[in-house]
């Protein structure tokens, strides 16, 4: 039997992810196991029914690059677990970790987003539909930072933030070659993580000027009543994705809090992260959720032409109107691309969002 344990810490998060390699009958299975550190932990397959040596290794060495990519390392002292191949032993991650890491938001219900828009104390901004990126300037040298910290390509029209002298590093989305910055981190080697929001955007808009670049757009606040509701209406009528709402006086704290947090985002369709159980024909492919340990089936998803066709045992964004609670499907769901910056433990089934009292059609 091969076997590896890994483990990922970011913010409060401490996780146990294992896989193994072992015989079953005259072929092989790879099964993992997954949850927080110190408890009982979830289990699945990457195999439903045992597969050759060959094939088996595969999807091994496949499923531990995947996580060691994403910021997970090897447990040294894991008891009797057999040593990994050499090529576990130091992950892309520890080569690409900037150790620099963005603050993560927790999401409201509809029913909620009324007591921010007239609480004085927030304010809101747009939720763009874009990849979460910190763009890093440091003595020439210009990093993109995914969400789990881990440096990554990014547009070449970038690299003309290279021309301005300033050091600095920021916090947005990127759609396209467009960056949309929503915050400010470190100006001129000074972390400014520790002052209020108020003042770390007032610092960008006046850096962002400075800058004049073209690609480079400060997502706009709404810091009153009228305008946030004005805000509000604009974004639901255009169909944008959400709004986010953030405490004027908090300081940037990386990581997701548990629950709550200083900064909420509320979007207005439902959006869940599914692995691609199979890959059906006529740019297709079945949808799987975990439900304690299992991949349970969530539906179907047509994939557009503008996308290429996912593998089996990817990770994909859906969006969906909402689920349905006899099968777990999800209803006109629409594809929105692959997702490299999750786990199979994100995959789950709690993130499904049901309509009250809704019949199967």
């Amino acid at each position: 039997m091969q076997s590896i344990s890994l483990h990922y810490r970011e913010g409060s998060s401490d996780k146990i992810y294992q896989v193994t390699l072992e015989p079953d009958g005259t072929g092989y299975l790879v099964n993992f196991a997954f949850g927080r550190r110190g408890t009982t932990l979830q289990t699945g397959t990457k195999t439903q029914t045992p597969v050759d040596l060959p094939a088996a290794q595969k999807i091994f060495d496949k499923l531990v690059k995947e996580k060691t990519a994403k910021g997970y390392k090897e447990v040294v002292d894991v008891g009797d677990l057999s040593a990994p191949v050499a090529a576990y032993q130091r992950t892309d991650r520890e080569q690409n970790d900037t150790g620099i890491y963005c603050q993560l938001l927790n999401s409201i219900e509809i029913e909620d987003v009324d007591r921010y828009i007239q609480d004085d104390l927030y304010l809101a901004q747009e939720k763009h539909d874009g990849k979460r990126l910190l763009l890093a300037k440091r003595n020439g040298e210009l990093i993109a930072i995914n969400r789990k910290g881990l440096s990554v390509g990014f547009p070449a029209v970038f690299q003309g933030l290279l021309s301005h002298p300033t050091d600095f590093i920021l916090d947005g989305e990127a759609i396209g070659e467009t960056f949309y910055a929503f915050d400010l981190l470190e100006l001129n080697n000074e972390d400014i993580r520790p002052l209020p929001l108020s003042s770390r955007l007032e610092k960008l808009t006046t850096l962002q000027r400075a800058l004049q670049a073209p690609f480079l757009v400060e997502t706009a606040s709404a810091q009153d009543l009228a305008s946030k509701k004005s805000l509000y209406e604009k974004l639901h009528t255009q169909k944008k994705e959400g709004i986010i709402f953030k405490l004027k006086s908090s300081v940037y704290t990386p990581g997701r809090p548990a629950s709550g947090g200083t900064q909420l985002k509320h979007k207005f369709y439902a959006t869940a992260s599914f692995v691609v159980a199979a890959v059906n024909n006529k740019r297709s492919v079945a949808l799987g959720l975990y439900k304690e340990g299992t991949l349970v089936k969530a539906g179907n998803v047509t994939i557009s032409i503008n996308f290429d066709i996912p593998e089996e045992g990817d990770i994909v964004e859906v969006r969906y109107l909402y689920a349905f609670k006899e099968s777990g499907s999800v209803y006109q769901p629409v594809y929105l691309g692959k997702r490299v910056d999750l786990d199979y433990d994100d995959c789950i089934v709690s993130q499904l969002k049901y309509k009250a009292d809704q019949e199967e059609e």
